[in-house]
């Protein structure tokens, strides 16, 4: 069984996510991000943190890797032009969503209060959506890497619904409509209860 350290409403929905997914056991420690809980086990106080008995593995999308990988879900085969094009896909929303949207959010709670730039949220919000309607051009099927949910599609999703969460308004109909698709999904549902 894994042990997941984290808040849910952080990136760690994304790990919780890809647990349901791949049908695993999993216990959850739902400590705050710099609380001394988490600084215990992640000294930076980052969340969340994967346990597999000995080993600890931070950061959401290296941790959704790993589980992937391991237990053979969520990604194509390592060394296939699939897989090439699902890791394209996720290291994209990763510069182009996800870093905006953690700027976003450093200056607006994160960093102390006089190194904040509190006119950074309409640039950050401009940016976003720019990307994401580039982004809509290049999905044609189901998922976002083709006919297989993949970790891209929980970290797309992710980042609108946090983009939600902190009132930035998303505008492409289709990225919207691919997030409500996916959050519609079982697994995803499932981890609803956490959120509240």
């Amino acid at each position: 069984m894994y042990t997941v350290i984290g808040f849910p409403v952080t990136r760690t929905i994304r790990v919780l996510w890809a647990l349901e997914e791949l049908g695993l056991e999993y216990e959850l420690n739902p400590f705050l991000p710099g609380s001394p809980e988490a600084k215990e086990i992640n000294p930076s106080g980052k969340v969340p943190v994967l346990i597999d008995g000995d080993f600890k593995l931070t950061d959401s999308t290296a941790i959704i890797h790993y589980l992937a990988d391991k237990h053979g879900g969520l990604l194509a085969t390592a060394g296939t032009n699939a897989r090439a094009v699902q890791d394209a896909m996720t290291f994209r929303l990763l510069d182009e969503l996800d870093a905006l949207l953690w700027m976003n959010a450093r200056h607006t709670f994160v960093l102390p209060a006089e190194q904040r730039v509190p006119d950074i949220r309409p640039s950050a919000a401009w940016e976003l959506n720019r990307n994401l309607d580039r982004l809509a051009e290049d999905m044609t099927g189901p998922y976002l890497t083709g006919d297989q949910f993949s970790v891209a599609d929980i970290i797309l999703s992710h980042c609108v619904g946090w983009a939600k969460a902190v009132k930035i308004e998303i505008t492409n109909p289709k990225v919207l409509a691919h997030a409500t698709e996916m959050r519609a999904r079982p697994t995803f549902q499932r981890l609803l209860p956490l959120l509240k």
